[in-house]
């Protein structure tokens, strides 16, 4: 197993846990993502690092009506994001769907970037879901540095495009995870900052 799909495995399986923990009266909440509630970034994160992340794997388009559906409105929507987590790792697990590109309507991207980038999406995301609702986004070492990597060798680039802004300093011996948290431009103490 590759270390991209060994961090994925692990982010998926967490990503199902925080899913799990967040409660119906915490959905209008504020989130580290300041354009998003709780409620919109829960649509954004199914959405994209699950059934995107299928999609990708399968070289299909994401279908139109999964974008405007809020999936929080079912009650068991963390159940149910989950199972659709493993299916996305699932459809990552097979070989043949690490070569070659994939098309991402904008450019044709090598397909081990293109399940890099979206590991970070489940990854960071979690974390301001983990975040915004009293929870942790609890990783090992490993997945935590394969995420850093991914994070700073790409970061220009998605600032760029505006998935990313300007870096948060952190103290020298952070752990990886939070470096690329930190990195991405995430405010790190965000939670402190609100109760202040």
């Amino acid at each position: 197993m590759n270390k991209i799909l060994s961090a994925m495995t692990e982010c998926a399986a967490e990503a199902g846990r925080v899913a799990r923990g967040v409660r119906p009266e915490q959905l209008s909440a504020p989130t580290p993502c300041t354009e998003f509630d709780v409620r919109t970034l829960i649509n954004h994160w199914v959405l994209y690092s699950a059934y995107g992340l299928e999609c990708r794997a399968r070289r299909r388009a994401i279908p139109d009506d999964l974008s405007a559906r809020d999936f929080t409105a079912t009650a068991d929507w963390a159940e149910e994001y989950a199972a659709q987590l493993d299916r996305a790792v699932q459809a990552w697990s097979e070989p043949a769907v690490w070569e070659g590109e994939i098309d991402l309507g904008w450019a044709s991207t090598p397909a081990s970037d293109v399940a890099g980038m979206l590991l970070a999406e489940l990854a960071l995301h979690g974390w301001d879901v983990a975040t915004a609702t009293g929870q942790e986004f609890r990783i090992s070492a490993a997945a935590a540095t394969t995420i850093e990597e991914i994070v700073d060798s790409s970061a220009e680039e998605y600032r760029s495009y505006g998935m990313f802004v300007a870096a948060v300093e952190v103290a020298d011996g952070t752990e990886p995870f939070v470096r690329a948290v930190a990195a991405s431009g995430r405010n790190t103490q965000w939670a402190a900052s609100i109760r202040a």
